[in-house]
């Protein structure tokens, strides 16, 4: 059995999908961001960084007592590992498929979450920084594009955690016809009975993460992106 601790957001979809791909056993926590239920000791001591989603393996291929991880991708990796599924055998296929992986957790991820901050939740208008992140998302929605041009998936002709770690972000944003390998990618995978399961119910981004220009309150702040947060990490 694998504890997820979850919030219905991309990066939490990331991981219910992949569980669902694999066949793997799982207990949804969930958690509110927006109320800070993340800053708690003891999730502190499954994840020191205090942010969704987490596991923890009850049963590791290793052996010994129950297991953490955090981090999407670290996450992804440990789970196509234990399995032996989602990740080509192939060693340069392997390779390939691991570069587009950490290519969204470096890049598409990041620059995708700043954009989003600075247009979304930002109390005040920043054009300098709006112009900087949504520029940078697009010359990476571009690096997409050209990559899904050349193959079915990312990781070449076989579906692997790297679509996985990007495809939640891509199905949450608009149409996209400027893209459109990127939208005959998105579509397929779209139709996968796991990956159905792994976005739907429970699982689905609610309103409440998804609007397009966020008001929060002052508390809602502190847990997101404020003293709370700061609070909870610092010795």
């Amino acid at each position: 059995m694998i504890d997820l601790h979850f919030t219905p957001t991309p990066n939490g979809q990331k991981i219910s999908i992949a569980l669902e791909e694999l066949e793997l056993p799982y207990r949804l926590i969930s958690y509110d961001i927006f109320e800070g239920e993340q800053h708690t000791a003891e999730f502190g001591r499954i994840n020191p960084n205090h942010k969704l989603p987490a596991i923890v393996d009850h049963d590791p291929p290793f052996g010994g007592g129950p297991h953490a991880v955090f981090e999407s991708a670290a996450i992804l990796q440990y789970l196509a590992e234990k399995t032996g599924r989602l990740l080509p055998a192939d060693p340069r296929q392997r390779s390939v498929a691991i570069q587009w992986l950490t290519w969204q957790a470096a890049n598409l991820g990041p620059m995708g979450g700043q954009a989003a901050h600075f247009t979304r939740y930002a109390r005040e208008e920043i054009p300098y920084a709006i112009n900087r992140y949504t520029s940078e998302l697009t010359r990476l929605l571009t690096v997409l594009e050209r990559r899904l041009g050349e193959a079915a998936f990312l990781g070449g002709e076989e579906y692997s955690i790297a679509d996985i770690a990007v495809w939640p972000g891509r199905y949450m944003a608009p149409e996209a016809p400027e893209y459109p390998n990127t939208m005959r990618w998105r579509a397929a995978i779209a139709q996968r009975p796991a990956v159905i399961r792994g976005r739907d119910a429970d699982k689905a981004v609610p309103p409440k993460y998804a609007q397009r220009r966020a008001v929060l309150t002052a508390e809602e702040w502190s847990n997101l992106f404020g003293e709370r947060m700061l609070g909870a990490v610092r010795l």
